[in-house]
């Protein structure tokens, strides 16, 4: 399926100069939102203890991939978010800055895990939400994003392999 045609751009968002890449169409049609998540899971070719899906549009799909994998789901959210212990990273975005917090003892000591979220863009938070997963020492078997803007350079700050079903 062409996924492409159900992402949008929205200039000047969240701020100026940025374009955003809007996945809501996608979400919005039934079609085209389980033929993503049936090739995200398609992407992972080797076996997961454990899904960790980033805030908030991480979410949408993470879910879905954990429960095809026979894998567990585990959330990365902002700051304040969680209601157990966590552990928290400060990042980058590429239009500013925030905190990421995981619970302390959602990754246990060699988990596999796939790394889920919508876009790899400056790869500021990907990268923070492999040092937190690596942090609890968990081991990231693969990063998995319905987008991927190459011209950022993402992929250039993580380790584990990155998959993508769309490259911009």
């Amino acid at each position: 399926m062409d996924f492409e045609k159900y992402i949008v751009d929205i200039e000047n968002f969240p701020k100026q100069g940025v374009t955003f890449k809007d996945i809501t169409p996608l979400l919005g049609n039934a079609k085209a939102f389980a033929s993503c998540a049936k090739s995200l899971v398609k992407m992972v070719e080797t076996p997961i203890d454990k899904v960790v899906c980033v805030d908030a549009r991480g979410f949408f799909f993470g879910g879905l991939i954990a429960e095809k994998l026979n894998a567990g789901l585990v959330p990365v959210r902002k700051k304040g978010k969680l209601p157990s212990k966590t552990i928290q990273k400060a990042y980058a975005l590429e239009y500013g800055e925030d905190v990421l917090e995981i619970h302390a003892d959602a990754i246990q000591k060699g988990d596999r895990v796939l790394i889920h979220d919508d876009v790899l863009a400056t790869g500021g938070t990907a990268k923070a939400v492999c040092d937190l997963v690596t942090e609890l020492g968990g081991i990231i078997v693969q990063c998995n994003f319905i987008i991927k803007l190459d011209f950022l350079k993402g992929e250039d700050l993580l380790e584990a392999p990155v998959k993508s079903l769309i490259t911009y």
